[in-house]
């Protein structure tokens, strides 16, 4: 299926504007070994994301303990899946507890774990090179400076081609950068319309309503260094398409807004979900999780949408849970 392509800024990457997100198709998150039936599920999600347009996957070295990515890598045998017809991105930077053993669960963004982890997941999902490296987690002791020779050695050894960040602010981003020869190219949040506080700070900024995470402008800083923002967790796990029988009155107000918009544009209640994201004029990208490739198809009606105006707007104050200042 052809579809819509974007480049990203910064980059010579044309990328569809919804990434697959590798997360869950490795299975459990234990020491327990890849099966068939796990396999055979996982290249499923793969092939119908790859048959509605999808060129760009996203992957993590913690994901289901980095079966995710080996999953991934038998695309390449069972699939027929080239390299070249994929843009990859992986992350670094959590580290689990005890590993070693009696160590904490932790956030590690030295120059020594950057490097090895990136090696673990070449490895893993058997290619040469990444074309992105996010930061998984800010790290309260990282060194701009390490970090920087990190993504020096990886560059000139031609094993990432472009980096960025993700759960970063504006500021931990500025500082990163300072220390940076090549600019960071996208930050990876969560945004979806139950947590929409990173776009609600820019309309609350002399409001008694000030929203309740402080951002520091962090959208709008990705904007004006053309960073691409890529948004995870899009539809709330699932929460706004079929609220859970607790859900709260600000849910099931913002589920009856998105399956009535669903229902006058013909389409599925995820498929508008992701269309408010793609709506922003940030270059929002989701991060598209399901494991279920009937919603991964629907899903992905979305990169033919656009929301109007009243639309978006309608759909923002119900996910805010309140009138706009």
């Amino acid at each position: 299926m052809s579809a819509p392509r974007l480049r990203i800024d910064h980059t010579d990457l044309d990328v569809s504007p919804v990434l697959y997100g590798c997360m869950k198709i490795g299975g459990s998150w234990t020491d327990e070994p890849l099966d068939r039936e796990v396999i055979d599920r996982g290249l499923t999600c793969i092939r119908a994301a790859l048959d509605g347009g999808v060129n760009f996957f996203d992957h993590a070295d913690i994901y289901c303990r980095g079966k995710s990515e080996q999953v991934f890598a038998l695309a390449w045998g069972e699939l027929g899946l080239r390299r070249e017809q994929v843009v990859l991105q992986s992350k670094c930077g959590i580290r689990r507890p005890d590993e070693p053993q009696g160590s904490p669960h932790r956030y590690d963004l030295s120059r020594e774990h950057i490097l090895w982890s990136v090696a673990q997941t070449l490895q893993r999902l058997k290619t040469d090179h990444l074309d992105i490296l996010l930061l998984h987690r800010p790290d309260p002791l990282v060194q701009p400076e390490e970090v920087a020779l990190a993504f020096e050695d990886l560059r000139s050894q031609r094993l990432v081609r472009y980096f960025g960040v993700s759960n970063h602010n504006a500021a931990q981003t500025a500082l990163l950068q300072k220390a940076l020869a090549l600019p960071l190219v996208a930050n990876q949040l969560e945004i979806n319309l139950l947590h929409s506080d990173l776009i609600d700070e820019g309309v609350t900024v002399d409001s008694p309503q000030r929203t309740r995470l402080i951002g520091d402008g962090t959208i709008d800083h990705c904007r004006l260094h053309r960073m691409s923002i890529q948004a995870y967790s899009p539809v709330a796990k699932g929460r706004i398409t079929s609220p859970p029988p607790d859900a709260d009155d600000r849910t099931r107000s913002v589920s009856q807004a998105v399956h009535e918009t669903a229902r006058q544009r013909g389409c599925s209640a995820d498929a508008v979900q992701l269309a408010w994201l793609l709506r922003h004029p940030g270059q929002i990208q989701p991060v598209l999780g399901s494991t279920d490739p009937q919603r991964i198809k629907g899903s992905l009606e979305s990169m033919g949408m656009e929301l109007t105006r009243e639309e978006w707007y309608r759909l923002f104050t119900a996910g805010r849970g309140r009138a706009l200042p």
